[in-house]
Formats: C-alpha cells, sequence, structure tokens
C-alpha cells in the first residue's frame, strides 16, 4: 500500500515540476518582448524535424512523423527587407535546457550589428511538457532539428543571405554548433563554440551518477557508456573531428571552468590536431565566472565576446559589425 501511494506521489510530483517549468517558459517569453521589444522583431514559430529516433511501435498513430518544436526568431527592428542579411544559429545550452534571456545581452549584440537570429527549442528542451523532454537525443537528431531551423529561416525569408550563415553556442550549444559544421560543413560559413561539451565518454567519468542518469534513462540512450561505448562515442565531437573541413572555426575554453572540464575541449583540441584540421582557438585561464567566463555582464566577458563577434564578421559581415568594447557596450547596453 505504501509502495503504492510513494509511486503515485513520485508520478504527481513529476507531472507538476512539467507543468512548473510551462509556466516559467510562458513568462520568460514575455520578459523576451520587455527586453528586447526595442532592438527586434520578436517570433515564435512551430516548426518540424527528424522522426524521433527512439519510436518502435510501428502500429502507433502518427508513427515516423516529423518532430514538431518551437523555435524563436529575432530580426533587427531597422531591418530593410530590400537587402540581404546574415543569419546566426543559436543553439541554447543544457541538459534539458531551453533558451531564456539569460541571451538577452547576447541577441541585443547580435541584432545590433545586423544579425537576423534563429535559436531552437530543439527536442528534450525543457518548458513544453513532458513529451518534449523525453524527445530527449543528446547529441543525436538534436542536430539536425537545429540544422532544420536555419533551413526553415532560408526557406521563409528572402532577405537572408544563404551564403552568409553562422552558427554559435556554448556548453550543449557548442557541442551542437560542432556537429552542425561537422554534418552540414557546405550550410556553414563561419561558427563559434564556447566550452563544448566535447566527449561525453570522459565526461560520464566525472560527472555525478545523478548526471549519467539523464543519458541512460528508458526513453534516451537507455544503457550506460560502459554497456554501449560506441553509443556515446557517436554523440562525442571528439570522436568525430575527422569530419571537420574548412568551416572558419573558433573555440573557446577556460582552465576553471565547473562544468565542461578543460580536459574535454583539451581532447578536441587534440584530436583536430591530430587530423590536420585548420582552426583557431583559445584556453583562458582562470577566468572569473567557470563555465560562463564569456557570456557574462563583466568587463573581461566583454572583451571576449568582441573576439568572438571579430571572428564571425570577418566571413558573415554585418553591416554594422562590434569592433571594441565601446560598440559593444552600446549595441548590447545602450549606454
Amino acid at each position: 500500500m505504501i509502495q503504492k501511494e510513494l509511486k503515485e506521489v513520485t508520478a504527481f510530483n513529476e507531472n507538476m515540476r512539467h507543468r512548473i517549468d510551462r509556466l516559467e517558459k510562458m513568462v520568460d517569453d514575455l520578459q523576451w518582448h520587455q527586453n528586447l521589444g526595442e532592438w527586434a522583431y520578436i517570433d515564435k514559430q512551430y516548426i518540424v524535424g527528424p522522426p524521433r529516433w527512439k519510436d518502435d511501435d510501428k502500429d502507433a498513430l502518427g508513427y515516423g512523423n516529423p518532430l514538431k518544436f518551437w523555435t524563436y526568431i529575432f530580426i533587427p527592428k531597422d531591418i530593410d527587407t530590400d537587402k540581404k542579411y546574415p543569419l546566426m544559429v543559436l543553439p541554447h545550452g543544457g541538459v534539458h535546457g531551453d533558451f531564456t534571456t539569460y541571451y538577452t545581452h547576447i541577441v541585443r549584440e547580435l541584432v545590433s550589428q545586423g544579425y537576423v537570429v534563429v535559436a531552437p527549442e530543439y527536442r528534450g528542451s525543457t518548458g513544453y511538457g513532458r513529451g518534449t523532454y523525453e524527445n530527449i537525443d543528446y547529441g543525436g537528431l538534436e542536430n539536425e532539428d537545429v540544422f532544420a531551423a536555419r533551413n526553415h529561416m532560408l526557406e521563409t525569408y528572402d532577405f537572408i543571405d544563404k551564403n552568409r550563415v553562422g552558427i554559435m553556442g556554448w556548453s550543449h550549444g557548442g557541442m551542437i554548433t560542432l556537429m552542425n559544421i561537422f554534418d552540414h560543413p557546405e550550410s556553414y560559413q563561419a561558427a563559434f563554440a564556447g566550452v563544448p561539451v566535447s566527449d561525453i565518454i570522459s565526461r560520464m567519468g566525472y560527472q555525478t551518477q545523478g548526471y549519467r542518469d539523464l543519458y541512460s534513462a528508458d526513453y534516451h540512450i537507455g544503457a550506460t557508456a560502459h554497456e554501449n561505448l560506441a553509443e556515446y562515442r557517436r554523440r562525442s565531437p571528439a570522436w568525430q573531428t575527422h569530419k571537420f573541413q574548412n568551416t572558419p572555426l573558433l573555440i573557446h575554453t577556460n582552465t576553471n571552468d565547473d562544468d565542461v572540464n578543460v580536459l574535454e575541449v583539451e581532447h578536441l583540441i587534440k584530436s583536430l590536431k591530430a587530423d590536420g584540421k585548420k582552426f583557431e582557438y583559445e584556453i583562458f585561464e582562470e577566468q572569473p565566472g567557470g563555465h560562463s567566463f564569456d557570456r557574462i555582464d563583466i568587463t573581461n566577458a566583454k572583451e571576449i565576446r568582441v573576439k568572438i563577434y571579430k571572428h564571425m564578421a570577418k566571413v558573415l559581415k554585418p553591416e554594422n559589425p562590434i569592433e571594441n568594447l565601446k560598440d559593444l557596450q552600446k549595441a548590447g547596453y545602450r549606454f
């Protein structure tokens, strides 16, 4: 009797957590308009990616249908639709994370330069209920969701220049950035990967059991790295560097990162070098902010973002590129 009641309470709490996540998402969506309304036209569109990778019930209604997900779109307020603009694809980070107003200043900095921005809420994102949450495919078809968002923008808006498409992200978003330019090299003209998750196998070694359980859940990979090493390797950029071609790529990492240990990114860097690939990277020493060292609002972080934007602008050529700290301050913070 007690065991049954415990299961019922656990199930109730799980469902309540997803409902609270959805409420938080709705509030944050309103906050986007408050924070960015003067900078950009803001939209949120429902698009599709590939069918679920783990869908064994062939007799189920809707089996094999494309998977639906939301994506944020930010278009510069002063856009001239007779011109062509570069597109920036901006995948969020986090296992079961989502795109939130944490990125407000970064989106401001991008649209102020003249980028159109798309930020997909790929499969597994939080804030859309249990179904979306359990569609997670970390290192798998989530990469194709992000690619689908890129394609949706080119198909929908004729003022986007198909030859000036960039992709940038941090942490899990950095990992998705890498996998996109590995699998679709002709589709991106510039890329930045910040503190990217690079080797899930090594990550399973230094993370906690609760973190490992997110991957071995039956609706996800369904096995540990010990049980299915090949699957974890397939999902890790450091083991896929042979696919990298010539997309201008910049990688950043930080020695005091308390989430993505620097050893992961060092493995990625060594693998790229071993494969004879051309890219740029910087390993920062003990920068304030740890995992978020170049995303926060302090001067150090802003100076590093200037480097990132200058790297992207070499090829993407936005109308109002950020050249220095003063430019960035005005673009993202007005004053």
